[in-house]
């Protein structure tokens, strides 16, 4: 079966390598010169244990699964990744209660190692960190996620996979000899299959596709997270976590393979792409990193980077799941499209390759 993957993601190379694997001959177009331009390049580069994600939901089925996947890719791979740990603090009484869920929804989920430990306890794993209490999450690690993307390519070009660069494409109709998309203006391809992992652009190509119900296409709300960068050296050696606020897992602390450490991301609710770090926003990360770390030097953050989350619901209203569309919701054949595919994404984008795969093998 010819498949046409649709962006060079994390998830869309997954994808296209797992198919690739599986004996399918695999075209990914790509509206970039370049793979893992978008979503997957502003992230915090965090593989996730599975700690947060309500029991039956896409992300607690594929979190934890595609985490030891992901883990097992690298030791293959030579990806460079660390297991560094991470905390999640309570950094008062009043949210033990909110510590204690997690730990709850974490074992449901079949993360490995968690446990709840006394804040003193915390400070002599991190003599820098001031909380109440904290969760202990063994699992949680850092990534190279380019170098990731990278293996993917290869090992989906060592299988007879290809990726058209500059490609976008404008338009797809089902028709008797298969999938017809459109790019370039008069140019097309005719393809078995389809495969949605546009990112940010996954609904405009669902709505680009003739015949596609529009009732099945969910709005796209753009979350901004932005990333402060600290000036001195590290002064953690996990990743700290505050419990979870409206729309994200709060300012945190976020460390990478070359030793710098960084804060983020926020969430801010926008209407446009729009990847500038506001400097004033720095005020309220100052306020959010003391109740943690209440020794923070003055003017020792700077704007870093910002990403942008793909949600399904917007500001005040309960989170979405990921969104996973193939024949039996849409109806038209051997077509997966991927919305709201956001944090853990990345973690999951191995799992979710092989979901992909079982929706076009049914």
């Amino acid at each position: 079966m010819q498949v046409l993957v649709v962006g060079a993601g994390a998830v869309g190379l997954a994808v296209a390598r797992t198919l690739a694997i599986a004996g399918h001959e695999v075209i990914v177009a790509e509206a970039t010169g370049a793979i893992g331009t978008g979503i997957s390049s502003r992230n915090s580069e965090v593989i996730h244990a599975g700690l947060y994600y309500p029991t039956g939901s896409f992300r607690a089925q594929h979190c934890p699964a595609g985490r030891r996947m992901l883990y097992e890719f690298c030791a293959s791979h030579g990806v460079p990744h660390r297991k560094s740990g991470k905390l999640v603090v309570a950094t008062k009484p009043a949210d033990l209660p909110r510590l204690e869920a997690i730990l709850t929804q974490a074992k449901k989920n079949g993360v490995e190692g968690v446990e709840i430990i006394e804040g003193t306890a915390a400070t002599r794993l991190e003599p820098q960190l001031v909380c109440a209490a904290a969760m202990v999450s063994p699992e949680t690690g850092i990534i190279d996620t380019h170098r990731f993307m990278l293996a993917l390519r290869g090992d989906l070009e060592d299988h007879g996979g290809v990726i058209a660069f500059n490609t976008p494409i404008e338009r797809l109709a089902w028709g008797s000899g298969g999938w017809e998309a459109h790019f370039g203006g008069n140019e097309s391809v005719v393809v078995d299959a389809v495969v949605n992992c546009a990112g940010l652009g996954a609904q405009s190509l669902a709505r680009a596709t003739a015949e596609y119900p529009c009732d099945r296409i969910p709005p796209l709300v753009l979350a901004k997270g932005n990333y402060f960068s600290f000036s001195g050296r590290p002064v953690f050696s996990r990743l700290i976590y505050p419990v979870p606020v409206p729309g994200g897992l709060g300012v945190h602390v976020t460390l990478d393979l070359a030793g710098r450490m960084r804060f983020g991301p926020d969430v801010e609710w926008i209407e446009a792409e729009n990847y500038d770090v506001a400097p004033a926003r720095a005020t309220a990360f100052y306020a959010s990193i003391r109740e943690y770390w209440p020794t923070l030097p003055d003017n020792s953050l700077a704007p870093d980077y910002a990403g942008i989350r793909p949600k399904l619901t917007a500001a005040g209203e309960p989170p979405a799941d990921f969104m996973i569309e193939g024949p039996p919701q849409h109806g038209l054949p051997r077509m997966v499209n991927l919305f709201g595919i956001e944090s853990p994404g990345l973690t999951c984008a191995l799992s979710l390759a092989q979901e992909v795969k079982n929706y076009l093998s049914a």
